[in-house]
């Protein structure tokens, strides 16, 4: 019998429960903040986006089989998550109050940072998502495009129209 290609995760009955958890903690450990940024930057709540993460991951944890692409699978995961913890949302009249950045560069002065904030939030989600991952998480728009399941045009044009809508709203006085 063929062995699995390098860097997938054979059955449990093959890898074992405990490398299988061994696994998906360097996962976690790899990949975890940046997944924890996207999902804060999507929810506008660091306490939901720790949610999200813990769900994706506690899923993989009951998961049997081969892991294959996992940060894609991640990525994936942790964007279904929070979309639908955005309609749960939604569905109960519930409102983003908290910070959307939760990190920003350190050279900015407080009112360009609250400024940058404030336009962010005033995009489209879907443009606010193509900004966050490709500006602050340094995506490309392929990664974009597999991740959300879109065309890499369409990637590319949220981009486009989320920085008209940023460099506008910026230099308006």
């Amino acid at each position: 019998m063929a062995e699995p290609p390098p860097g997938n995760d054979a059955p449990d009955s093959a890898e074992g429960s405990a490398g299988r958890q061994a696994r998906i903690a360097r996962l976690y450990e790899v990949h975890g903040a940046g997944l924890y940024r996207y999902a804060v930057m999507l929810l506008a709540d660091a306490a939901a986006a720790e949610d999200a993460i813990q769900q994706v991951f506690a899923s993989m944890l009951r998961q049997r089989g081969r892991l294959d692409h996992e940060l894609h699978y991640l990525r994936r995961a942790v964007r279904n998550e929070c979309y639908s913890m955005l309609r749960a949302r939604r569905s109960d009249g519930q409102r983003d109050a908290r910070p959307l950045l939760e990190r920003t560069t350190s050279d900015a002065a407080p009112e360009e940072r609250l400024a940058l904030e404030r336009a962010i939030r005033a995009l489209p989600l879907e443009q606010r998502e193509v900004v966050h991952l490709h500006a602050f998480e340094g995506w490309t728009f392929q990664q974009i495009a597999d991740a959300s399941e879109t065309s890499i045009n369409t990637v590319a044009a949220r981009y486009r129209y989320a920085l008209g809508k940023l460099r506008e709203r910026l230099t308006s006085p």
